[in-house]
């Protein structure tokens, strides 16, 4: 292998170029290893995206081992030699998996979650996790165990949540990819919050594990993070595919996606429609600004040929917030309930947890069932709405990314917010239904801090999805404008 051209910035490098940089011995596993830890050493203290960081000589040791491998004429995979970071949610055998919380500080996994353990074996190597907020719960990344993300374009400001972690190394070049997870939004508030992209996949489409899935589902689901489109392609390529172990597990094994990874742009977009949901008819607090990047976000789409028109959900908001919250409530209480009624760990749960908690046992099972005929119901009417839009376009949060001080926006434009989570009200009607969802970068506002545009996709259609943003990524600029870290 030749490295006297090697180049000096591996961390501006997409995941597919790295990849093949990899596979033609042009760079080798080590040297990515050793400039990912280099720059993770300068620039982590900063900003706080990755923990429990491994010991660097067992991971250039594996480094090695890759490198080895391919001398011999074998690769595991497209990640081969990659250094990965999970987010701290997920199972990974023999690293931490703490959740952030005191509960869980030492807790190491014996295996891994299916979604890991896929890209294991493309040949990821796992240094680490990506930090998130205790239990996933809020869209705000602080924890008592690891501390707060800070944002890498303001470091006085949230990074999102709860994949926060895995958003913030992205945007400050720590990781060529990053696996998050997005229940009300974790996939794609942080990736506004941080100029990157989170697509939350269909429901299903990314199988949860290693615990028994069940038939009921969580209304979560793993998915891809990266800074660009065909890397998220490639990502979700690797987490995608069915599980027999998974009742609610989508056919296909992922190569439908990989068939996107290099697939050019679409140079137009003539006949596509998309239909514009802005503040739900006035129903949602906005702050000043957050709307009008979003407009100019459409007319790049506009721009291209599509037929961006304004949209009604043609369904009372409240109604589908409601419903949310009473079936987020219930399965949390589900959850984490046995937490709460142990002595030895009811003091450890942050007062947003035990809130759940308690909400979700005081629920009667009236309450759950019309919680369940409300989410049907709003099925019926987003399908309506699919009849005469092809995308809905959305806010992917109400609020620029705010002082990471504060637990959470206690008020937008002069509006209360009722609950910890109010103000992230726009990407519920996506995770009510299980649908596809992509946060894009929609530019800076006036302080310089970036915010996102929310596309929904029919269901299933993950691919139609990324084709749209591909054309989008293509005719902006946004994602190459990295922070200034120094």
């Amino acid at each position: 292998m030749t490295t006297s051209a090697l180049p000096t910035d591996l961390h501006e490098f997409s995941a597919r170029a790295l990849s093949r940089a990899i596979h033609r011995r042009e760079v080798s596993a080590r040297e990515l290893m050793q400039a990912t830890l280099t720059r993770i050493a300068r620039i982590n203290p900063e900003i706080n995206a990755v923990i429990s960081l491994r010991d660097e000589d067992a991971l250039l040791k594996e480094a090695d081992q890759a490198d080895a491998e391919l001398a011999q004429g074998r690769s595991r995979g497209v990640l081969h030699g990659f250094p990965h970071a999970v987010k701290d949610l997920a199972m990974t055998a023999g690293i931490p998996t703490t959740m952030g919380s005191p509960v869980f500080a030492r807790q190491i996994p014996a295996e891994d979650a299916t979604h890991v353990a896929r890209l294991r074996s493309a040949g990821a190597i796992l240094i680490g996790k990506t930090n998130t907020p205790e239990f996933g719960l809020g869209s705000h990344t602080y924890n008592p165990l690891h501390g707060a993300t800070l944002n890498p374009y303001d470091r006085t400001r949230s990074a999102g949540g709860s994949s926060g972690g895995a958003a913030a190394a992205l945007a400050a070049r720590l990781l060529p990819l990053a696996d998050g997870s997005d229940m009300m939004g974790s996939l794609r508030n942080p990736a506004g919050f941080c100029n990157v992209l989170g697509l939350r996949p269909s429901y299903g489409r990314v199988p949860s594990g290693p615990a028994p899935e069940l038939f009921m589902d969580s209304m979560a689901t793993d998915g891809p993070m990266a800074r660009s489109v065909g890397d998220l392609a490639l990502l979700l390529s690797l987490q995608a595919g069915h599980d027999p172990s998974a009742p609610q597990s989508l056919p296909g094994d992922g190569t439908e996606f990989a068939a996107l990874v290099d697939q050019p742009a679409a140079a137009s977009l003539k006949g596509v429609r998309i239909g514009w949901l802005g503040d739900f008819g006035g129903h949602l607090a906005m702050e000043d600004g957050v709307l009008d990047l979003d407009r100019r976000a459409l007319d790049v789409f506009s721009g291209l040929g599509a037929e961006v028109e304004h949209a009604s959900l043609g369904f009372d908001a409240e109604r589908i917030w409601q419903a949310w919250t009473d079936l987020r409530s219930w399965r949390v209480a589900g959850k984490l309930g046995p937490i709460l009624d142990a002595p030895a760990t009811r003091d450890a749960l942050k007062p947003e947890a035990v809130w759940e908690v308690e909400r979700g046992r005081a629920l009667s099972l009236a309450r759950i069932e019309e919680a369940s005929q409300t989410r049907s119901a709003w099925y019926r009417a987003a399908m309506r709405l699919f009849e005469r839009h092809d995308f809905l376009a959305a806010p992917v949060a109400q609020v620029f990314p705010f002082d990471v001080t504060l637990a959470w926006p206690k008020e937008i434009a002069g509006r209360t917010m009722d609950t910890y989570h109010r103000w992230m009200e726009c990407v519920v009607p996506a995770s009510l239904l299980g649908l596809p969802a992509i946060s894009l970068p929609a530019g800076f506002g006036g302080g310089g801090l970036p915010a996102g545009l929310q596309l929904i996709g029919r269901p299933r259609d993950d691919i139609g999805l990324l084709k749209i943003a591909s054309a989008y990524e293509a005719a902006t600029d946004w994602l190459g404008q990295a922070p200034d870290l120094g």
